[in-house]
């Protein structure tokens, strides 16, 4: 299971005793800050530190008085689910005035806050450097007025900052994702899949406008998650002539019979001459155009002149134009609000903690550091840095150098392009390569959303490398059946925000049946397996590999992408799949929560999905705010049961007035959830009462998540070009066909920490347990601590990847792209 031998931080010698410790939230609000709010009091309180909210902002910090409020365990409680920020946030121009950081320093002295976690953009973090830098002459400043005593100097000699990226637009360098991008994402897709269904029976175009006035990364990533057939975003203005070229596209995918359309516009968009894209959106055209246009416009759009495109003007240019009855919807601060997403939640809750940390190891010559996102891992990397970087982008782009401003932006946003650019613009047959090689693609196992994302992107990317794709439906049962069809490129046209499996999925092995697939692969002349599916696709792979001695036609190229809600494949930190289970778990979480609200006190016993792997129980109580999550992965007896009891009803009497506990569904035979639900009912009585619910197959259903879309294309877009890479590197010209039967030929594509890795399934086959189909060893099983901290109990922290400040321009893999999932 877990690594033990890793360096961890007790509770009994991981002391911030006589420090004091202020969060504060500045400029835009973004959901998910309320819960690196509450990460940072917790956690900062757990080490024994004083914590401190500073409201509002800088302004907070500069008017004092009841702005600056110590915190309690209790003042941040029911505040994870919230959006925005509880303690409030603005724009404060006083804070520019070295008068104004002379009242703030004042303030903070008083109350001896010496160490300052910042949640805001760069901005914000730019001024908290600059506070910084000048703290020690401030000090001598207010000695010298008398406002303060001569030794406080001395005291108070160094003041610490460490940063959190809070920004919906993720145009901060240095992290691959800000808190609350990824909650914007899902108020963007949500709006645009309502608009999609609606507009079905109308010719109607629809003209969105979506935040990001200098950063075009959401109208980017919402359009690689909707599918959309062009987008147009300030870092990367289109050629000249590409009004004709949408035109062409729009027409040619009418022709297919296509009945959606989505253009997507950032706000900040420019041609390569500075013209406004708006001067020229789109031509008369009407006779090829599908029925339905969506037009999605970035809140910044510019041309290369830096002139403003507007959403009326582009409703005017179509009207006219083309004659269609044209909509116009602003989202404006609808992707602001609501509910933060489970990504963000988990997200700020790592920084969060990951700051105190960063806080309690600081010295006076520690530069001002920010904790950021690579992979799936907490990093620090200087925060002047990353400004420097961000600053950076905007130069280039005022300059014209676009490309630069593209590698600027970081790998994932590269990426992110890279993967649009081959998804959405199909070359003419007459451009595409001719490589005569067949290419199925099927799903095994539970149905996950994604997969149909992941299909999509193989398909597409398959005829771009010039293959024949072939579909085959109901996994290796419909295989051995002759279920299989050719699949062209106009046939997977919105399959993006599909949930469930549109090919259809079983849980059939191949063992069984390999002479009858074998005889299928032979009849369709398959040269390469792409499968997408869980653990059942993994055995797939094992079996296939094991009888390519007995039959040469799985002596191919093959390759599994994993995608499953429980997250349990060996070789990959992520599933496909896993992030929509997680955000339905928290909102059912979330909902049975508050139907305690006014009530007496309440426990709830949720059970999750996962098999034997604790995975949704334990990232899932993360982001929820449980009090326990009972694993397989870790056992427990009746004496933590008891533990537990009398824990929860401890915190009953004294603050909260509910209680979630999540089980994962085979995390002990004997411990069920009835039994759970009995004994905390029976225990409690008196103190609290209790509710049960078993949340069952509602966490495979739904439209798939931003995140879970994104990761499923990405992936299934690298997985097929490293079978393309495979087919012509075991092509035997000799005998006209393809041959392949080492370990690296059949692979699983994993997500590992910063890096997406190839990877032998032989190979796997030592890290994995095969009784309980689950991997030996689980990344997020450190996660634990953190949620058991958070909940008030007293427990090891392993920070064996903490502590290591990087540099932005090393803080990504040169070869994997890391960021994919994102």
């Amino acid at each position: 299971m877990a690594k033990q031998d890793s360096k961890k931080i007790f509770f009994e010698n991981l002391s911030g005793a006589g420090k004091a410790i202020a969060v504060l939230t500045s400029g835009g609000d973004a959901q998910g800050m309320n819960a690196a709010v509450r990460a940072v009091v917790r956690m900062g309180l757990y080490v024994g530190a004083k914590v401190y909210f500073i409201h509002e902002g800088y302004q907070g910090m500069v008017d004092g008085g009841d702005n600056i409020q110590e915190a309690t365990w209790e003042s941040v409680s029911s505040m994870l689910q919230v959006g925005g920020t509880v303690i409030g946030s603005a724009r404060c121009k006083d804070f520019r005035t070295h008068e104004g950081r002379l009242k703030a320093a004042h303030n903070l002295v008083q109350r001896g806050i010496t160490n300052l976690c910042v949640i805001g953009g760069d901005g914000s973090l730019t001024g908290a450097n600059l506070f910084r830098e000048e703290w020690s002459g401030l000090l001598t400043e207010l000695v010298e007025q008398g406002l303060i005593e001569a030794d406080a100097v001395q005291r108070y000699s160094a003041l610490h900052i460490v940063g959190m990226v809070g920004s919906i637009d993720n145009d901060f360098c240095g992290t691959d994702m800000t808190i609350g991008t990824d909650s914007a994402l899902h108020r963007i897709i949500e709006v645009v899949d309502a608009i999609m269904t609606t507009a079905q029976s109308h010719q109607r175009t629809f003209v969105l406008e979506v935040m990001g006035r200098h950063c075009g990364y959401l109208a980017l990533v919402s359009a690689l998650a909707c599918g959309a057939d062009w987008v147009l975003i300030p870092e990367m203005p289109p050629e000249d002539g590409w009004e004709e070229k949408m035109c062409q596209k729009l027409s040619a995918t009418r022709s297919r019979g296509t009945r959606l359309n989505i253009i997507i516009v950032a706000e900040g968009a420019i041609d390569r001459h500075g013209k406004p894209i708006s001067s020229s959106l789109v031509k008369d055209n009407r006779a090829g155009m599908k029925r339905l246009n969506i037009i999605i416009v970035a809140e910044g759009a510019i041309d290369r002149n830096n002139k403003p495109i507007t959403t009326d003007y582009i409703k005017n240019l179509v009207v006219k134009n083309l004659g269609f009855d044209t909509r116009v919807t602003i989202l404006g601060h609808v992707q602001r609000g609501g509910t933060p997403s489970a990504f963000d939640r988990i997200l700020a809750s790592r920084m969060g903690v990951e700051a105190i940390l960063a806080l309690l190891e600081t010295t006076a010559n520690t530069p001002a550091c920010v904790v950021s996102l690579c992979g799936n891992q907490s990093v620090r990397v200087p925060l002047m840095e990353c400004v420097q970087t961000t600053q950076e982008v905007q130069k280039a782009m005022d300059q014209k150098r676009f490309e630069d401003a593209v590698k600027l932006r970081g790998r994932s946003f590269e990426n992110n392009l890279r993967t649009y650019k081959l998804l959405a613009h199909r070359k003419p047959e007459s451009e595409l390569p001719i490589s005569n090689f067949n290419v199925a693609v099927l799903n095994v196992g539970a149905p996950a959303a994604g997969m149909n994302a992941a299909v999509r992107s193989a398909v597409r990317v398959g005829i771009s490398e010039g293959h024949k794709m072939f579909a085959v439906s109901d996994g290796f049962e419909g295989f051995y059946k002759g279920q299989i069809k050719e699949i062209k490129w106009s046939d997977v046209g919105g399959w993006t925000g599909q949930g469930g499996s549109l090919l259809g999925t079983k849980r059939t092995l191949p063992a069984k049946h390999v002479d009858k697939i074998a005889e299928q692969m032979r009849k369709y002349n398959i040269n390469a397996l792409l499968v997408i599916g869980g653990f059942e696709a993994f055995l797939s792979l094992l079996e296939l590999s094991a009888a390519r001695g007995k039959f040469d036609e799985f002596c191919v190229p093959m390759v599994m992408v994993p995608a499953t809600v429980s997250n349990n494949v060996p070789g990959s930190d992520l599933s496909i799949g896993a992030d929509t289970a997680l955000n339905a778990i928290t909102a059912t979480c979330d909902r049975i929560k508050q139907s305690a609200s006014g009530t007496k006190r309440r426990v709830f016993i949720i059970e999750t999905m996962g098999g034997y792997c604790g995975y949704l129980a334990t990232v899932g109580g993360l982001a929820a705010g449980a009090d326990a999550a009972y694993i397989y992965e870790e056992q427990f007896d009746i004496r933590d049961l008891q533990a537990n009891v009398e824990h929860l009803t401890e915190k009953m009497k004294t603050s909260i007035q509910r209680g979630l506990v999540l089980r994962n569904e085979n995390s002990n035979e004997n411990y069920t959830t009835d039994f759970i639900y009995q004994l905390y009912s029976e225990e409690g009585r008196g103190v609290f009462d209790c509710r049960k619910n078993v949340l069952g197959h509602m966490q495979q259903g739904g439209a798939p998540s931003p995140f879970d879309r994104n990761f499923g294309t990405k992936i299934s877009a690298k997985a097929m070009q490293w079978l393309s890479q495979k087919l012509v590197e075991s092509y035997r010209r000799d005998e006209g066909r393809v041959f392949a039967n080492s370990e690296d030929s059949c692979c699983l594509l994993g997500m590992r920490a910063r890096a997406l890795v190839f990877q032998p399934v032989v190979q796997l086959k030592e890290e994995t347990d095969f009784v309980h189909r689950i991997p030996k060893e689980q990344w997020w099983l450190k996660l634990r601590p953190l949620m058991k901290i958070l909940a008030k109990y007293k427990t090891s922290y392993d920070v064996s990847d903490s502590g290591q400040v990087e540099h932005v321009i090393h803080s990504r893999p040169k070869e994997s792209d890391a960021s994919v999932a994102m």
